[in-house]
């Protein structure tokens, strides 16, 4: 089983700091030098207090709910909660790209990230102020320096989170306390990067690799994280963002020195398989262990947000196939994350991936399938019937981790780095590449293609391979913006949508029903998934709308208020701006 991090102690002790959640932007209760000196007194309460830290990273407001299964949705593989109730300036509005500054998923997951920053702002002043910091005993150092340097990746991966949905902001790494105004501007995102980039840079140095002598496997952040987050940082500030001046997504001339950044990270990372290595098998790294409240022993989840039964939030229930629980007769979850069908159609059919990524059914209550049609088809990876042991109650709260980082990510960051830095891919960069690719397609490796040598070509590979490898894992728009592809692959999905729709090449040979096997415990069907259907409902058989449930209403809700150059960032929350005199919305709100 895992070890959940989060103990009762760590809420007490954040209490004293007066580090409750923020009502509004930054409204923090400063603490007191007593409180100070109590708690970054002594390694176990100074590890309580970072505790708090990552407690910001948990529940709906952060990757419990809606930094996980609201945010990255609508693209090309997912779309987001839809019924007839949009528009609603809320949660429909949010995935449709209809946001206004009032909408009110905006809010409080804003004020959890500054929450985190400040937890994290408050450890990273006292940690190193502490005297056992350079005079304890060579343990009590060395388990200081690992929690300094996990206070500084938290505090990266909040600022990640802002950055990546708001853009420019303002740039706190000071506590409350210590300012002498909290009304602050805008800084730069990419000042508020360099930075982060340097502070994760030092906490590669503290903190220990996973599995050395004296650190256990837990859910707690270790070298390869450290280093692998550096990575990913490093791609979106080298990457493409729109800018407030030009309200146009541009990326800096300076753009090499990051993804070698990235490069260099991934390959030390790669370096220690050891410590981190892919499982050899797809769908044990989410039926097997984390759908299985287990530590991967591989070392593929790097960074994953350790969530309480009473802390956690909706992973599997808001976005996974409909189930029952053990002691309820009504059937639970929202389904509220679902597949676009091009995306179905997208995977080759022997790669591994698609039936992991993808659910197609609602479970029964005597665990049998019901398939769905293609249009309700849901996210696959965190399935409740995956789930060990099951779920005994309608309790929303299902206590799955989330995974932030995967080695598979390592991999193929270093691959696009290299590729990009050497104006093609190296020997190395197809190894990666590769390595990622055969094991979706474990049992089949000799079908997965010729890897390209162009290095147009081998990013057009990389960026289908991300498609297929992180399907609602929550990593895919954000890919796509950093790329500048958010939009053209919008309009090329749409595009092959209403294809879909009007049986036109590539899609003109697909099923229009599917026929599955009726009171089964497995999705069986009898006809198939690229040929046209029988007429005739084999004996045993269920009929289900497969090609023919999609509408072109269907297809309009995909993205439908998309606008480049505007919807890749969200507006500020206006309590927040109202809230804050030197603040103001940009790109184009």
């Amino acid at each position: 089983m895992k070890v959940k991090i989060f103990f009762p102690i760590a809420m007490a002790l954040v209490s004293m700091l007066g580090l409750s959640s923020c009502k509004k932007y930054l409204d923090v209760s400063p603490q007191s030098a007593f409180d100070e000196q109590f708690v970054f007194s002594n390694v176990a309460n100074t590890t309580s207090a970072l505790m708090g830290v990552y407690e910001q990273l948990t529940g709906d407001n952060g990757y419990g709910g809606r930094l996980s299964m609201m945010y990255p949705y609508d693209t090309d593989e997912f779309i987001g909660v839809t019924n007839a109730s949009a528009p609603d300036n809320n949660s429909r509005d949010l995935s449709r790209y209809n946001l206004q500054a009032t909408n009110g998923q905006l809010t409080l997951p804003f004020q959890q990230l500054y929450t985190g920053i400040e937890r994290a702002n408050i450890c990273i002043k006292n940690i190193p102020a502490m005297a056992m910091y350079n005079n304890g005993s060579e343990t009590e150092k060395q388990q200081l320096r690992r929690l300094y340097g996990e206070a500084l990746t938290l505090r990266a991966q909040f600022y990640l989170e802002l950055i990546r949905n708001w853009g420019d902001l303002p740039a706190i790494f000071e506590p409350a306390i210590d300012q002498s105004d909290l009304y602050l501007p805008k800084t730069d995102r990419d000042l508020i990067y360099d930075r982060i980039i340097e502070d994760l840079k030092l906490a590669g140095e503290l903190v220990p690799w996973r599995n050395d002598a004296g650190v256990g496997i837990d859910e707690r952040i270790t070298k390869g994280a450290v280093k692998g987050l550096r990575a990913r940082i490093a791609l979106y500030r080298g990457g493409y963002s729109l800018r407030s001046a030009s309200e146009q997504m541009e990326r800096k001339p300076d753009y090499l020195s990051f993804y070698k950044i990235a490069r260099d990270e991934c390959a030390e990372i790669m370096q220690h398989r050891d410590k981190h290595n892919l499982n050899p098998t797809f769908q044990d790294v989410f039926k097997n262990y984390i759908d299985a409240f287990k530590i991967e022993p591989n070392g593929e989840v790097m960074f994953e947000v350790a969530m309480g039964k009473d802390i956690s939030g909706r992973i599997g229930y808001y976005d996974g196939p409909r189930f029952y629980a053990s002691s309820g007769t009504a059937q639970l979850g929202n389904s509220s994350v679902r597949a676009v069908p091009v995306y179905f159609y997208s995977f080759n059919a022997l790669d591994t991936r698609r039936d992991v990524t993808l659910a197609p059914y609602y479970n029964n209550a005597d665990k049998t399938k019901a398939v769905q049609t293609m249009v309700n088809m849901v996210s696959g990876k965190f399935r409740a019937d995956w789930w060990n042991p099951a779920p005994t109650s309608a309790s929303q709260q299902t206590g799955i981790n989330w995974p932030i980082l995967r080695f598979s990510d390592v991999l193929l960051m270093f691959a696009e780095a290299e590729n990009e830095l050497n104006s093609g891919p190296t020997a190395a960069a197809k190894s990666a590449y590769e390595e990622v690719r055969k094991r979706g397609f474990k049992g089949n490796e000799t079908a997965i293609g010729t890897t390209p040598s162009g290095k147009d070509d081998f990013f057009n590979a990389i960026v289908d391979e991300r498609y297929f490898e992180f399907g609602g894992e929550g990593i895919r728009k954000y890919d796509l913006i950093r790329w500048n592809l958010l939009a053209s692959k919008i309009a090329e999905t749409r595009s092959n949508y209403t294809k879909m729709l009007n049986k036109v090449a590539p899609y003109n040979n697909l099923p229009q029903s599917m026929y599955y096997k009726s009171a089964s415990t497995e999705v069986i069907f009898s006809n198939s998934l690229y040929s046209p259907a029988p007429a005739a409902t084999p004996v045993g058989y269920t009929k289900v709308a497969w090609v023919s449930s999609i509408t072109a209403v269907w297809i309009t809700n995909f993205a439908q208020y998309f606008k480049p150059n505007h919807s890749e960032l969200f507006p500020l929350p206006q309590s927040v701006v109202e809230s804050n005199p030197k603040l103001k919305q940009d790109y184009g709100y």
